[in-house]
Order: C-alpha cells, then structure tokens, then sequence
C-alpha cells in the first residue's frame, strides 16, 4: 500500500504484501555508525566543506566494518576498537575538507585508529606484547611522531584483508557482537550498529523499539563485553553454533534496510543488502550442514532477483504488478531457488528463512502477479506465523489472503492487528487498511488510514506513493 513492494516476508515486513502495500510485498527490517558518528562530531567540523563531509560519509559507509573489525584484531578489545574507529572519523572530519581527501582514505583512517591505540596503550601504562607489535608495524618514527606510515596503501591492505580470518573482519566481528553474555535484543543492536551501519533511528526502526531504547541497549552491551573480557577471535565451533541464530538475524536485517530504505529518498540501499548477500553467502561456506543458513540465502538471492525491475527512470518505486520481470535477475533466481533446494536436501525442514525463501520463489516463478499461486502463499505464511508469530507475518498473510480471496476476508485479520496495537508506529498497518478498504469503495475510511500512514512513512518515495494513493481517491 505505499511503496516498493519488496521487503523479506517475516520480523518486520513482507513479501505478500507485495506491490501494495508500502514496501511490504517483500519484506524490509533494517543497519551506521557514519551516521551518529557524524552527527556526534558535528560540531567539530562545522567548517568543514559539504563536499569533504560527504567524502567522509561515503568512505565510512563501505568500510566502517572492516575498519572496526581490524582494529578490534589488532587491539584485542571491541569496545577500544569502536572508540578508536570514531575518533579516526572525527580527525577526518576536520582533516579531509581542509587538507583533501587522501589516496587511500581508508589506509587513512586505520593508520590513525591505530595511532590511537598506541596512545591508549601507553596511556594505560600497558607496554606490552600488542603495544610493541604495534609500534613495530606503524614504524618507529611514526610511533613517536605519529606520521603515517611509508606506504599507507600496503600498510592498509595488510590490516584489511585477511584470508585466514573468518573470511573476513566482518564476520569475526558480527560473532563478536552476538556473544551470548549479551541477551538476544542487544546482541542484534549492537552488530547492526558496529558492522551494519545504522544509525540508532534506523536501528529502532527496524526492530520496532524507541530510538532511547535502542541506545541503552548498544551502551549496555559494549559495557558488559568489556566487564565480560569477550577478547576479538573467532568463536569455537559449538560457539559459533550457539550464536549463528543471531548472525543470521542480524544479516537478515541488514539486508532488509538496503532492500527497502526505511528513511530517505531512495528505495533501495544497494551497499547494505550487496554486504548482507555477501555475508550470508560467506556464511553458506562456513557453516554448509546448517539449513537455515542456505534458506537465508535463497530468501536474499531470490529478493534480490528483483532490484533491477524494482525503481523507475526517476528512481521511484515500481509496484509488483506493473515490473517488467523480464529485468528479473535470472542469474540470482536460480542461486536462489538452488540454495532452496540445498535447504531441503539438508531434510530437517525449513526454518522462518527457509519459508520466506519459499514465498519468494512462488513469486519468482509466476508469470504475473494475477498467476502467482496466492494460496499456496497464504499457507505458507500460515505456517510461518506458527513457527515464528509476529504481527508482520499476519499483516503479510492478510495481504495474501487479499489477494487470493478477496479484500473482505483479509480485513478482519487487519482490524485484528489495529485492536492488538502492536503495530501503531509502523506505517504499514495504515497502509494495508487503507489499500483493503479502497478495494471495497469504502473511500472515505480509507482516506483516513492513508493520510495516517502518510505521516508514519519516513521514506520519501514510499511516502509519494501514498499520497498519490490518497489523490486517486479523489
């Protein structure tokens, strides 16, 4: 009912809800330290260019992970890790527009994080093993002076990219992040925060908390892994079991975000779901008996499928019914539908991933949305909201009921959820009554739930096909 149609089908949004309703067609949860960090540092660089900001924006957005996850390696201590990677962005901020942006900015902000940690070291009078090894990469000059290195480029690459970490920094960190000292809530915060990059208004969005709360979580959490001593290593295989539900979670929620932007002016965050598909398949590889693992692939290759057909010329959302699906990914389809396959094979059953895959599929497959086998959807989400209740999944099963028998049949489950009230900061509650009670000629009501939806929406486009929703009605 108000926007793209493509937001993973379980946590938050769906896929049945598909073209009609907000984005809620295929699903969208939520993960950016650039942007509270930027916020946060503000007024440091109040002189600074708009050009130099966005600079340091951009280069934060595609290596904050990794830029956290090194230093985490190198220092052996997460929260230091993340302290040390914000006052990297800060001393950008107030570098980058005065002085240009250097040739590797990355290698930048390591060499100054790492600088930073030097500092830290010897602050803490902690002249030991790390404090010397350190020293002895940064150089002894640098040490002293705090000069970058000779060749910040290679000095870059080797804190970077490591092949016998856990595939990366990244992952490593997420396992981090979900430690069980932490519970399940912080665990999810905290990885979206450090690794996803999400703002903490982004992050309350997607886990549909207040942003306060949100905070106290992502404070309380880095607290008690520093009370705790969780050192920065890889987990132990029955540890890296125990923990992989959070991952998983995690990455389901990263890509999410990018899959359908909850905040801005565009749809699709392409840099958010491309790391979470790339994580999810890295993840495939190290845990490959896990069924869930590869369900949660297919869900994201198969939603992925879609992109190309999802926006317009002029960047705005392409509900499901009017997509060309000839621009279909059909490379990401069948790694979709094959990933599917090796879910089944692995003869447990499919987990919440592995049915949400599932909804995918059946609309990967189907000609048209009039040819979209809806009851099979609608049993599928039946046996989704069993195995993982939640009121997105109803809200998504009503949608699929819409569409397979009628609007009457699905606005009882819609009032249902309007009554329960779980969902009243969400826009998609309004957006689907809205769009159900238009198809019965009920307008004067759906008006109603539409301007509601209109001043939950916080993504632009979204919001513009709701009002454009609204118009129609004349």
């Amino acid at each position: 009912m108000t926007g793209s149609d493509e937001r993973p089908p379980s946590g938050r949004d769906g896929d049945a809800a598909g073209d009609w309703a907000a984005g809620l067609a295929s699903g969208h949860i939520a993960a950016a330290m650039a942007g509270d960090a930027l916020a946060a540092w503000g007024e440091r660089a109040a002189g600074a260019s708009g050009s130099g900001r966005e600079a340091v924006a951009a280069v934060w957005r595609i290596e904050s992970a990794r830029i956290v996850g090194a230093l985490a390696r190198y220092t052996g201590d997460f929260a230091l890790a993340e302290d040390l990677a914000q006052e990297a962005l800060a001393e950008a901020l107030v570098t980058w527009p005065r002085d240009g942006v250097p040739r590797s900015p990355a290698g930048w902000l390591l060499t100054v994080g790492r600088r930073r940690a030097i500092d830290a070291f010897r602050r803490r009078s902690a002249l030991d093993d790390r404090y010397a090894s350190l020293a002895r990469e940064l150089g002894e000059g640098g040490a002293v002076s705090g000069a970058a290195p000779a060749d910040p480029v290679r000095d870059a690459d080797a804190v970077l990219w490591d092949p016998d970490q856990i595939d990366d920094d990244v992952l490593a960190l997420m396992f981090v992040a979900c430690h069980p000292v932490l519970s399940r809530e912080a665990r999810v915060a905290l990885t979206l925060r450090v690794v996803g990059g999400l703002t903490s208004d982004e992050i309350a969005r997607a886990v549909l908390a207040p942003t306060a709360t949100v905070q106290a979580r992502i404070t309380r959490a880095k607290r008690t892994l520093a009370a705790a001593g969780v050192p920065f290593a890889q987990p132990a295989a029955d540890e890296r079991a125990a923990r992989l539900g959070s991952v998983l979670s995690v990455i389901y929620v990263i890509f999410t975000e990018g899959s359908s932007a909850s905040s801005g002016d565009e749809v699709i965050r392409f840099d958010l779901a491309a790391e979470a598909l790339r994580l999810a398949r890295v993840l495939s590889r190290l845990v490959p008996d896990e069924p869930e693992v590869h369900g949660l692939l297919a869900l994201l290759e198969l939603t992925a499928a879609r992109f190309p057909a999802r926006t317009g010329p002029d960047g705005g959302p392409v509900l499901l019914e009017h997509q060309d699906r000839g621009r279909w990914d059909q490379g990401a389809i069948r790694r979709g539908r094959a990933a599917l396959a090796v879910a089944e094979r692995l003869g447990r059953g499919f987990g919440a991933y592995g049915l949400q895959a599932a909804i995918a599929e059946c609309h990967a497959v189907a000609p048209s949305v009039g040819e979209t086998d809806w009851e099979r959807i609608v049993q599928i989400y039946q046996a989704l909201g069993g195995l993982a209740p939640s009121p997105v999944v109803e809200l998504n099963r009503a949608v699929a009921v819409s569409m397979a028998r009628g609007p009457a049949a699905a606005l009882p489950i819609v009032d249902d959820l309007v009554r329960a009230g779980t969902l009243g900061n969400s826009h998609l509650l309004p957006s689907v009554r809205g769009e159900l009670l238009t198809r019965l000629g009920r307008a004067d009501e759906a008006r109603v739930d539409l301007e509601h939806a209109v001043k939950l929406c916080a993504n632009d486009r979204d919001r513009a096909l709701l009002e454009s929703k609204l118009d129609a009605l004349g």
